[in-house]
């Protein structure tokens, strides 16, 4: 495990040599980031300007959903900083024979593919989630509980292992399909799911959906429940959801590292 550690240390002080080496495009990225967050939050004050809550009778008045929307900024943040530029690069070195190099080296292929690039730029929300986060905390009326505050980082990291499952598994795709472009746009379409309360999907369509994001590909756990433990007490059956979620990214993490192996041993050299 250290060596692993040392060497994504590696891997980050490169990446971060190289943005420092073009800062102009750096600091671009980080405010059109920026820019692109503002106007999301934006849009939501603009509802709660005609809507105490999203949701009839959840709970999710203005300060606990920014909380909600803090907590997915953070998630989401450290994903597109960690694993998805590498993941991306995936389609191109199954084509070039790129992956045949990487293949032969004395590391995990799997750790080599999906963490070997970093994204600083995109730390910006995450640190603006976080300044977002102490501002809703402060004007609850009810502070969270001391428990919450240590269950709350084990959660952020179970929402940020499913979505790494998830990347994987995206990933692990290209290797079947050869020329897989469509991964950044599969990943937005099947995260607009966690972007929204739980409670939201209701009704004929919106129940079987919940079901689904929620037991089959548990995207709507990835957010609701580290932002349920910040804004409402833990007591009771509320402790079924946090174990459901970290049972969840266990899961997640074997079968997306089974996908990934299985994948790997259908893999034809690109010069075969």
């Amino acid at each position: 495990m250290a060596r692993y550690l040392a060497i994504f240390g590696t891997f980050a002080r490169a990446c971060l040599v190289r943005d420092m080496t073009f800062r102009a495009n750096f600091l671009l990225e980080c405010l059109t980031s920026l820019g692109w967050m503002s106007m999301n939050l934006a849009f939501y004050l603009l509802v709660f300007t005609f809507t105490p809550e999203i949701g009839k009778d959840s709970g999710w008045t203005r300060e606990p959903f920014f909380a909600f929307v803090a907590t997915g900024m953070i998630i989401n943040a450290i994903v597109q900083a960690l694993f998805m530029p590498s993941a991306s690069e995936l389609t191109e070195m199954v084509r070039n024979g790129g992956l045949d190099a990487v293949l032969v080296k004395p590391l995990d292929a799997q750790f080599l593919l999906s963490m070997h690039r970093v994204d600083f730029s995109a730390l910006a929300n995450g640190t603006v989630g976080l300044v977002l986060l102490g501002w809703a905390v402060s004007r609850f009326s009810t502070p969270p509980a001391p428990v919450a505050w240590l269950v709350y980082p084990l959660l952020i990291l179970c929402g940020v292992a499913i979505l790494y499952a998830m990347v994987i598994m995206l990933a692990a795709a290209t290797i079947h399909m050869v020329r897989n472009q469509s991964l950044y746009d599969f990943w937005f379409y099947i995260t607009n799911f966690s972007r929204y309360p739980a409670e939201i999907y209701a009704g004929p369509w919106g129940g079987p959906l919940r079901a689904v994001c929620t037991f089959v590909i548990p995207i709507l756990l990835v957010v609701n429940i580290p932002a349920r433990v910040i804004a409402r007490p833990l007591e009771g059956d509320a402790w079924w959801p946090v174990a459901g979620t970290v049972a969840a990214a266990a899961a997640a993490l074997v079968i997306s590292r089974l996908v990934f192996q299985r994948s790997l041993a259908r893999y034809r050299s690109a010069s075969s």
